[in-house]
């Protein structure tokens, strides 16, 4: 079991940006693939993006590419999630997930452990 949590939500402007962190514990952190999801009001939940256990495989969702960078520190059992060029479409609860396997993070997101969420509201 793995226990999760997200910090670094906020309100932002249309353009600007944010950094998202969630710290792990719990089991080795190396060993587990991190994801991050969002959640709209009204919408389903939606991949957002994942990184390897040792951070050399990233994937991204198509609406978030270029603008979102994610990224892990092991020695500090976290994950990152820099968001730049903000848009008011990307207005959602975000979370952060681990699994020990990359392909159930970017395809199905059934991630065994997941976070409670921070909020991201950027307005325009």
């Amino acid at each position: 079991q793995v226990h999760l949590v997200e910090s670094g939500g906020g309100l932002v402007q249309a353009g600007g940006s944010l950094r998202l962190s969630c710290a792990a514990s719990g089991r080795t952190f190396s060993t587990l693939v991190m994801g991050w999801f969002r959640q709209a009001p009204g919408k389903e939940r939606e991949f957002v993006a994942a990184i390897s256990g040792s951070g050399d495989i990233t994937t991204y969702a198509g609406s978030v590419k270029g603008r979102f960078t994610i990224s892990r520190d092991n020695a500090k059992n976290t994950v990152y999630l820099q968001m730049n060029s903000l848009k008011p479409e990307d207005t959602a609860v975000y979370f952060c997930a681990a699994d020990p396997s990359y392909r159930k993070v970017v395809t199905n997101g059934r991630c065994d452990n997941w976070g409670q969420g921070t909020q991201v509201t950027v307005s325009s």
